[in-house]
């Protein structure tokens, strides 16, 4: 088991990334929006997969790389801190857009709803850096990796799937509240631009420890 520290660091980051704009995001509010609630929770479920996935392929590659070749374990803390910084950019750039500006969709079946949840996960360049560079972070290679991975990435996939669940229910009203209030957005991005930062900052100073 992971020790207490990184797994509430670890369901840190998962929070602010899961807050921060992205592909998943936007999938979900669209559909939510265009389609109703519906169709918005029935898209999370195939995102939910779309984690599965990650999470099983990254838990038994990473216990071989790990103990095949220990200097990646350093270059895949540097690279998950270089990428928190690179969202937390993108997080607070100028000109960014709010992903519940929407156009109009036509409506789907629940099949494809589902299955395009699933691909939006799979080619998710977040997501895919979220497990590949920042979860070994928070795993101790003297200890179960394995284990150690599973529970980390459970605690992103049970965070994850709430709040897009939750931005699913309320994509109407919260599409809604910005439109009247842009400053609320504007607070969110800067709120998550430092979150991230800050912990950039802390996972490269531990890499250098």
């Amino acid at each position: 088991m992971p020790e207490i520290v990184n797994i509430a660091a670890f369901a840190l980051v998962a929070l602010g990334m899961v807050l921060t704009p992205g592909p998943n995001m936007i999938y979900v509010i669209s559909r939510s929006v265009c389609q109703g609630p519906v169709a918005g929770l029935i898209s999370v479920c195939g995102v939910a997969l779309g984690f599965v996935f990650y999470l099983l392929c990254t838990a038994l590659g990473m216990t071989a790389l790990i103990f095949a070749v220990p200097l990646a374990y350093d270059a895949l803390r540097i690279a998950g801190a270089l990428y928190l910084l690179y969202l937390a950019w993108n997080a607070v750039r100028p000109g960014g857009r709010s992903p519940f500006r929407v156009a109009a969709l036509p409506p789907d079946s629940p099949r494809k709803l589902f299955a395009m949840g699933f691909l939006t996960n799979l080619l998710n360049p977040k997501i895919a850096m979220l497990y590949l560079a920042l979860l070994p972070q928070f795993v101790d290679p003297a200890h179960d990796v394995l284990m150690q991975s599973l529970v980390l990435g459970s605690v992103q996939i049970a965070i994850s799937v709430s709040v897009n669940a939750l931005i699913a229910l309320s994509a109407g009203s919260l599409a809604l509240l910005l439109a009247r209030h842009p400053t609320v957005a504007t607070v969110q991005r800067w709120l998550m631009g430092a979150v991230l930062t800050a912990l950039a900052f802390r996972l490269a100073s531990e890499a250098r420890r």
